[in-house]
């Protein structure tokens, strides 16, 4: 005897979006305050000079400069020349 299949129903069809982690801005570049400079689960890198970490371990610039990466920090060297930074960061 023929015999139509039920209508079940599919454990296919759910996709997640990638989550783009990475480095954003290399050393050298210019970041602008607010620009994101790395994406990460946890924290393999660590906030330095002019960097601040938010909720989701995202390293972003609170100043205008230069990215600095140095061991597991990361720095914003300040563009401007007059702006306060450390004599242990600058070149």
């Amino acid at each position: 005897m023929a015999h139509k299949k039920g209508q079940g129903s599919t454990k296919n069809g759910r996709d997640s979006n990638p989550q783009y982690l990475g480095i954003k801005l290399y050393g050298g570049e210019v970041a602008q305050p607010g620009s994101i400079i790395v994406r990460q689960r946890g924290t393999p890198m660590q906030a330095g000079f002019n960097v601040r970490i938010g909720k989701d371990d995202t390293l972003y610039s609170v100043a205008e400069g230069v990215v600095t990466f140095q061991g597991r920090k990361v720095h914003v060297v300040p563009a401007d020349k007059t702006a306060p930074c450390p004599a242990w960061l600058k070149n």
